[in-house]
């Protein structure tokens, strides 16, 4: 059978041979005893044998993993361990028990991550990720395994067994070991790992972060939806961290972030994204992006939405904060010169606001009207469509604006180069460059002034 269709009841129904393995010294008496008692046994029963000796079960299966290499019985100790896991979390204290101390708890599942088939390494990465995220911290005064420093041998630390994980996390979401199931798993697991400083920042190091942009995007499955909200749910765990920050700003996220929330149904989905976009806003040029990408419109149609959500409702009315002081000194005459020196025009806020045109149209004069000749000069250059329409439409509110828009215009030779546009195959472009037009001949009312 496939391993990756192993299941852990499927695994839980072998016959185990623990009076062979004692035979053989690769378990003590005193392991046979215990696994007598628990192998077998009704959940109920197994639940009061962890309440009452909890560690000493712990201690058994580990030294198992620790000493049998055979496949089915690591299979098997690792379903006993998972299945225990499962019925309750919080029994991944147990690793942590003072009589556990001498003992590496951590090694056997760390090996196992790059040692085993499938079903060993999903269900060692599982295990290990809930053990590391179940142990006291240090204000806690309790020391977790793996921390304590005066012991005799060399004992796997905190430190070795997340720079482990994180390594393993990275290389199923570069190349899975099972196609359809390596790379939730690990998505998974980071969900919960980044919660921790340290996993952040081992993952930025090891230029995790750029694994996770291509998988924001819209999902239309149950599976995929998890997916998805599992692997924003990592990226809202990153913008608290500033390295992983000037990451997200260089890559697609942000974007990929709103084409998500635009098209999600799912509050959980949106919750996250919203939050992850909150944090992100004041920082570097995330909120400029914020506003060029719609986000202000796509906040307002969220708003216009029955959500049930407190904290959702409380941070898209902070997201519409933000954006509205960013939309304030966005609409300034340098960011509208830099886009049209770059030439890739793109219907951003300002050029659809008539404040704009109103309080910067004197600027447009300086150096001999420069900015007005590269606007110009791009519906001769141009190939991109959006590039032309905006192009088009920004003469068009020069013309209206400006008290001699039309003189300058016709000046600049721009007529012929708009007219030669209404004929273009795209509608968009179609539409500003005879709306451009229409401008320059508006009305009897100016027909004297147009041939002064």
């Amino acid at each position: 059978m496939d391993h990756a269709e192993l299941s852990t009841e499927q695994v839980l129904k072998r016959d185990i041979p623990w009076e062979t393995y004692m035979t053989t010294k690769l378990i003590t008496g005193t392991c046979l005893q215990l696994l007598r008692r628990y192998d077998n046994r009704a959940e109920s029963y197994r639940a009061q044998l962890l309440d009452d000796d909890g560690p000493a079960y712990v201690r058994v299966f580990v030294s198992i993993l620790r000493d049998i290499f055979k496949e089915e019985t690591v299979e098997y100790v690792l379903a006993l361990i998972d299945e225990m896991l499962a019925a309750n979390p919080k029994r991944a204290r147990l690793f942590h028990d003072k009589s556990l101390a001498g003992e590496d708890t951590y090694e056997p599942f760390l090996r196992l991550l790059w040692k085993g088939n499938w079903f060993i390494q999903e269900k060692s990465c599982k295990i290990l990720a809930l053990i590391v995220s179940a142990r006291p911290k240090p204000q806690d005064g309790v020391v977790a395994n793996g921390e304590a420093s005066n012991s005799k041998r060399k004992l796997t630390t905190i430190d070795d067994v997340l720079k482990g994980l994180v390594e393993w996390l990275c290389a199923q979401l570069k190349k899975p070991s099972q196609p359809t199931r390596g790379i939730p798993t690990a998505i998974n697991c980071l969900a919960t790992l980044l919660k921790e400083p340290v996993v952040r920042s081992s993952f930025a190091q090891a230029d995790g972060v750029k694994l996770l942009v291509p998988l924001i995007s819209p999902a239309s499955t149950q599976q995929s939806i998890q997916l998805l909200y599992e692997t924003c749910l990592c990226v809202w765990l990153l913008s608290y961290y500033e390295p992983a920050i000037e990451y997200l700003a260089t890559s697609r996220t942000v974007p990929r972030l709103i084409e998500v929330v635009k098209s999600s149904t799912k509050e959980k989905v949106v919750r996250v994204v919203v939050l992850t976009l909150r944090n992100l806003l004041s920082k570097g040029t995330f909120g400029a992006q914020m506003v060029d990408l719609g986000l202000p419109q796509i906040v307002q149609n969220l708003k216009a939405q029955a959500w049930s959500d407190e904290d959702l409702l409380d941070a898209l009315n902070q997201l519409e904060e933000g954006l509205k002081d960013n939309l304030k000194k966005l609409s300034s005459f340098d960011k509208y010169k830099q886009e049209v020196l770059l030439g890739h025009l793109d219907w951003s806020p300002m050029h659809k606001d008539p404040a704009f045109w109103r309080e910067n149209i004197t600027n447009f004069e300086e150096n001999d009207f420069q900015i007005l000749r590269v606007l110009i000069t791009i519906l001769d250059t141009s190939s991109d469509p959006r590039s032309l329409a905006v192009a088009c439409f920004d003469l068009s509110q020069f013309i209206q604006h400006h008290p001699a828009g039309r003189v300058i215009v016709t000046d600049l030779k721009a007529k012929e180069r708009v007219m030669k546009l209404m004929n273009h195959e795209n509608a968009e472009v179609t539409k500003n460059a005879l709306l451009c037009i229409q401008r320059l001949f508006l009305g009897a009312k100016y027909a004297s002034f147009l041939q002064a």
